[in-house]
């Protein structure tokens, strides 16, 4: 079955503000429970930043761009000590992922090894940038579909899913069809007032001034990935020096999602 959202219901979307705090009541009622945690800390995040926070992006900037703009830990230790109060794409998204897994694991967390807490830090030890592909948050970070890189192919902690088996609290990477991609949190499908095919999803972005919710139609986006946390219990139990190289990931095509949906037909 596809998990879409029905023209009947979408009055409770449309009356829900762009910095709301109802992401796990509204859109989780149907969601896996991790997922379910994913979209409470999304809630935790979006409550930090009322009117967004703030968005920047800017590598070689001074002070340094910071993924997230409040202070990120996983089980009370310290992932990031924020430069700047703004955020971007794939901080958001992977703090939402830590702060699922500090519902999920927390009653285990004497059980996380130095190196694999090191290999989930969003900073060098000194304060310095993670660069990309380096180690879980540096393949989240990575261009392209850095959730997948990191949940499915680096840890082992999720794995992809299908457009049509998509769940709110699912991450998804964005090829946009102009522009950079974008790293989100699903919160479902919508149609837009012209009756196009559009996703609902939260992150930081320019539109919202940061972290907050947005509807975008599918039309403009070339591809999509989705990937689900499913198996957070490997966090204690990955290999943090795990090698890989940057591989090409088949998006699946935003165009034909589009169409299959619109059409209705029970996947």
């Amino acid at each position: 079955m596809i998990h879409f959202l029905l023209p009947a219901m979408s009055y409770v979307w449309v009356h829900l503000p762009t910095y709301n705090l109802q992401h796990r009541q509204v859109f989780g009622w149907e969601a896996t429970p991790y997922n379910q945690a994913v979209l409470a800390a999304v809630d935790e995040m979006q409550a930090t930043a009322p009117e967004g926070g703030g968005y920047f992006i800017g590598v070689k900037a001074d002070p340094p761009e910071s993924p997230i703009g409040v202070p990120i830990a996983l089980f009370g230790k310290p992932l990031l000590a924020p430069p700047r109060t703004s955020s971007y794409c794939s901080g958001a998204s992977y703090s939402a992922f830590i702060g699922g897994l500090n519902t999920l694991l927390r009653s285990r967390s004497s059980e996380l090894s130095a190196d694999r807490f090191e290999a989930v830090r969003m900073q060098e030890p000194d304060g310095g940038r993670r660069e990309d592909m380096v180690k879980l948050w540096g393949w989240w970070n990575a261009d392209g579909p850095g959730s997948l890189y990191a949940l499915a192919l680096y840890s082992g902690l999720g794995e992809r899913v299908s457009p049509f088996l998509a769940e709110p609290g699912d991450f998804c990477n964005i090829n946009w069809l102009h522009g950079p991609g974008h790293s989100v949190v699903f919160l479902g499908w919508d149609t837009t007032p012209e009756g196009e095919i559009a996703m609902r999803f939260w992150s930081s972005q320019k539109g919202s001034n940061g972290m907050g919710d947005q509807t975008r139609p599918l039309s403009s986006m070339a591809g999509i990935v989705f990937t689900r946390l499913t198996r957070p219990e490997a966090l204690f139990t990955f290999n943090p020096a795990k090698k890989m190289d940057r591989m090409p990931i088949d998006y699946d095509s935003a165009k034909i999602v589009a169409e299959r949906l619109q059409s209705g037909i029970d996947l």
